[in-house]
């Protein structure tokens, strides 16, 4: 499993940023961006399963990234991909960190939506 610390200290380790917290009604929500555009390129909240269309009402850590618009459809068809929740889902997925255990994947796909929105 992946946690959102993981997430965070790579963002931080490759890019040399730390997340903000943006919303106060939200206060776990945690936003990584870059510095120089201020784009973000991460989004990490803890929503319900039922966002997602899974079953149930426990909370669940996901991430948010931006990806190729034609790697959508067979991103969304792998395990713990989803269609992107609270953003644009013709561009973004969110991906369940809970249940997901390769950490490459993660890495590769946050550094893909780092260049995705560095333009």
């Amino acid at each position: 499993m992946l946690t959102k610390e993981d997430v965070l200290e790579f963002a931080h380790g490759r890019y040399g940023v730390r997340p903000d917290y943006p919303w106060k009604k939200f206060p776990n929500f945690a936003v990584i961006r870059h510095e120089d555009n201020g784009r973000w390129f991460g989004l990490i909240m803890d929503v319900t399963r039922d966002k997602l269309g899974m079953e149930g009402t426990e909370k669940i850590e996901v991430l948010n990234v931006k990806v190729r618009k034609e790697f959508i459809g067979p991103l969304r068809e792998r395990e713990n991909i989803y269609p992107a929740y609270h953003m644009d889902r013709n561009n973004w997925v969110s991906i369940v960190l809970d249940f997901t255990r390769n950490r490459d994947d993660i890495t590769d796909l946050i550094a893909e939506s780092y260049e995705l929105t560095a333009e």
